[in-house]
């Protein structure tokens, strides 16, 4: 079954500001870029998003323009939760928290947060009890650690090497799962 994971286009944070599950909106103007996205896009498709508002106005974009079987938004889908660290500039976070995690982000859960590990198990589990069931082509809009995630699943990559994966804004990665 095809496969189309579909990265949110850029947001209104400046850059180096760490927004995790944040609720950040999408800098416009964005119709160009959601006219590639569509171009790279079957024409019919059963559509899943992170239920944060930067993937939500994508995905409904993608709903109005092909043919959706159906439409949902799911909490397993959200980006990494930053926990202490969310809406912070990288350079903000005290190096004694921040060290650690970058030689582990796998395994060292962030303050208030989530680890790696905990953001892949549950895109394992939306994988099995959601996505193994269907077999007509899917999108799913997302974020980039989730999208590395995914790939991890699909290509049986070691969770630290999930950043080997280049994921741009409103990039179209198709997999056959």
């Amino acid at each position: 079954m095809e496969i189309y994971l579909v990265r949110h286009t850029e947001t209104v944070c400046e850059k180096g500001i760490c927004y995790g599950q944040s609720d950040v909106d999408i800098a416009v103007p964005f119709d160009e870029v959601f006219g590639k996205i569509i171009s790279e896009l079957p024409s019919e498709a059963i559509i899943f998003s992170s239920p944060l508002k930067r993937c939500v106005i994508l995905a409904k974009h993608i709903q109005d323009n092909i043919k959706t079987i159906s439409y949902r938004e799911d909490e397993r889908l959200k980006e990494m939760n930053f926990g202490d660290w969310e809406l912070k500039s990288w350079n903000e976070i005290p190096s004694e928290e921040l060290n650690p995690w970058m030689e582990d982000f796998v395994n060292i859960k962030v303050s208030n947060g989530e680890s790696f590990v905990e953001l892949h198990e549950r895109v394992g589990d939306f994988l099995v009890n959601e996505i193994s069931k269907i077999n007509q082509p899917i999108v799913i809009v997302a974020h980039a650690g989730i999208i590395r995630s995914i790939l991890c699943h699909q290509n049986s990559l070691p969770l630290k090497e999930a950043f080997n994966n280049k994921v741009d804004f409103g990039e179209v990665i198709k997999i056959d799962f």
